[in-house]
């Protein structure tokens, strides 16, 4: 019997395919809801964001769309920058506002604030590190976004604000949440 020589670059080959067949097991996909809990992660531990922010999202695919309002511009560019570091997101497409430089603006938020979370029924809305009413300000316009309890709640929150001083219109736009 004539044996046959097989040249070592073909077991080699050959055999570091089988190895690595054997040892290799492909990473679980992430799940469309855990990859969407972890951008909303990312987003609500930014170190400035404050209640005059206001920022969402979506995912399709591997893609991340970023979507808002911020008054500074450094709170845009570290979204963009701490989603695009989650492993399943490949792109990001950073559609946030960053809203005009204004020192009417500015006063109008802080009064707006006082006016809003001074409220004894709306009190504990500004309780914990990411309070759940958004105060946005643009041009003497306001916007009120997030999530409240109760329709009250979101009355109270819209009232509040219009009787702001300066204040040209009030967009009120919060939503109660499903219990």
């Amino acid at each position: 019997m004539k044996r046959q020589i097989v040249p070592l670059f073909v077991v080699a080959a050959a055999g570091a395919a089988l190895l690595a067949a054997s040892t290799t097991v492909p990473n679980p996909p992430r799940t469309q809801e855990r990859l969407e809990k972890e951008v909303r992660q990312e987003l609500i531990t930014l170190p400035f964001l404050s209640v005059f922010d206001n920022l969402s999202y979506r995912i399709e695919g591997e893609t991340a769309y970023l979507s808002g309002q911020t008054i500074r511009p450094v709170l845009k560019s570290d979204a963009a920058n701490r989603v695009r570091s989650l492993e399943g997101i490949t792109n990001v497409v950073n559609e946030i506002e960053v809203l005009p430089l204004s020192p009417f603006d500015d006063r109008l938020r802080l009064v707006l604030a006082r006016a809003i979370y001074g409220q004894p029924a709306l009190q504990r809305y500004a309780l914990g590190a990411n309070p759940s009413i958004r105060i946005i300000v643009r041009n003497g316009n306001v916007t009120l976004e997030g999530v409240v309890d109760r329709e009250m709640d979101k009355t109270i929150a819209g009232l509040r604000a219009n009787t702001v001083d300066n204040v040209f219109q009030v967009t009120n736009n919060l939503r109660i949440t499903a219990r």
